[in-house]
């Protein structure tokens, strides 16, 4: 069996962080894209990867400002707390200077641009902000730390904080799981008639928190729990003309441990789109896919969670989502066979997905290609941050 303890995941972090700070291999380019340098890597028809900075470490959240800068969060490693904010600053020659904007923090990975202009940036426990015209004087933490507000538990499996600010002013922050499937310490399975212990509030797992700001004040009143059932919520968006929240799923491992009649779990289960609402309950850990019941959970009644509104391939781990050039951009960080990847989806009227895909950017290999964050840039290029060989890419639609 594959049901790893706590000290297992803790040596296998640890492995991926020095993985992560080693020296990357470098991209092969061949002409311009955008007046970058162009990747030689496979895209769709029209589209281009133009390579803006090279040489970070674990790079996760992106920002591009509308001047031109692009903010990207250097996670450094896992369990690091010399995490840093760095500004790629374009010189109008196809080159990007760096500058540290901020370092010190812990595990740092989501970055939002607030209502009240101000860089916010989501690391374990909490959230910090800061002008960006002096962030040495100004940084404070808003959310957790030695705010009065209470930060998520920054604890588990999937610690790291997400942020999405909604239109109608409040802050939407990922609590991931702090398991895989709801199982023990030492591995051993869950009662199976129980409701997960480590969803329980107060400092419940697998879920979205709502925090709401008096933003005469700037000040963060407290939270609520937006949705919950959803194991690990790295990567939401919202759809500025209806407010629509779309939540990207990643779904749990090892699921051939409790189902020994499958050979692997290469293609099961699917991680998933779906469509947040408020109070909404989507199932995890008891569930997973179309309402189908866990095998830790066989006898869940699944009929009152909602299914996803798209299923996605199995590990595609989406990190990063975007909507950009009329649909849904999602990145596939996955480092198994549905990963290493960029894919775009059309949209209806209300921003919801259809499952009709798209692939901008596949077959992303010499070197395998890792996409984490994702945002658009008011130039309309899609700037999309790349942990596994340490690069900030600018994705483009080339004028026909």
């Amino acid at each position: 069996m594959r049901l790893f303890p706590a000290v297992a995941i803790a040596a296998l972090l640890s492995a991926i962080s020095l993985n992560a700070s080693a020296a990357p291999p470098q991209y092969p380019t061949s002409g311009t894209c955008g007046g970058l340098p162009k990747l030689e890597i496979h895209t769709a028809a029209g589209y281009c990867l133009g390579l803006v900075a090279a040489d970070l470490k674990f790079p996760r959240g992106v920002l591009p400002l509308k001047n031109g800068t692009v903010l990207v969060v250097e996670m450094i490693g896992w369990g690091s707390s010399n995490g840093r904010i760095t500004a790629l600053a374009p010189d109008g020659k196809g080159h990007y200077a760096k500058k540290t904007v901020f370092k010190g923090l812990q595990e740092p990975h989501g970055l939002a641009l607030g209502p009240d202009g101000k860089i916010y940036v989501g690391v374990i426990g909490g959230v910090k902000r800061f002008d960006l015209a002096d962030p040495a004087k100004t940084v404070e933490d808003v959310i957790g730390g030695k705010s009065a507000v209470k930060g998520p538990p920054g604890d588990g499996r999937h610690p790291l904080v997400s942020l999405l600010f909604t239109r109608r002013g409040t802050l939407l922050v990922n609590v991931g799981s702090a398991t895989n499937n709801c199982e023990h310490r030492d591995g051993s399975l869950p009662a199976a008639d129980q409701i997960c212990p480590e969803t329980r509030a107060p400092a419940g797992h697998g879920l979205v928190r709502e925090y709401e700001f008096d933003w005469e004040t700037g000040k963060a009143k407290g939270w609520t729990v937006f949705a919950e059932g959803l194991r690990n919520s790295v990567a939401l968006a919202e759809f500025p003309a209806s407010g629509v929240i779309i939540q990207a799923e990643n779904s749990r491992d090892s699921i051939d441990d409790v189902m020994p009649e499958l050979p692997d779990d290469e293609d099961l289960p699917p991680d998933e789109l779906n469509v947040l609402e408020a109070g909404g309950r989507y199932g995890w850990p008891y569930c997973y896919g179309a309402n189908i019941p866990s095998p830790e959970y066989l006898h869940w009644n699944c009929t009152g969670y909602h299914p996803p509104l798209v299923p996605l391939p199995a590990h595609a781990a989406p990190l990063g989502m975007a909507y950009w050039n009329g649909g849904l951009v999602v990145g596939y960080h996955g480092y198994r066979k549905h990963g290493h990847r960029i894919v775009w989806f059309p949209v209806d009227a209300d921003g919801r997905p259809q499952n009709q895909p798209k692939e901008l950017v596949f077959d992303w290999e010499n070197p395998d290609g890792s996409p984490t964050d994702l945002k658009a840039g008011a130039d309309g290029a899609l700037y999309v941050t790349e942990d596994h060989n340490g690069t900030v890419l600018r994705l483009i639609a080339e004028q026909p």
